[in-house]
């Protein structure tokens, strides 16, 4: 899996970060232990959940 940035995620609009989210969380349930994979999909995941709470503590 390719690892998401933030800086490719801030231009996504909220549908599609739940949608990224929900891949990379089966991209990460399909992958093995210590593999490039996992951590790829391990990060994208935290990155996908912070720009989504970033958006929500927005003024």
């Amino acid at each position: 899996m390719k690892l998401l940035t933030r800086f490719e995620l801030a231009a996504k609009n909220k549908n599609e970060l739940h949608i990224l989210l929900r891949e990379s969380f089966n991209e990460l349930a399909k992958s093995n232990a210590n593999t490039h994979e996992r951590r790829n999909a391990l990060a994208s995941i935290e990155n996908i959940q912070r720009e989504i709470s970033s958006r929500v503590l927005r003024p």
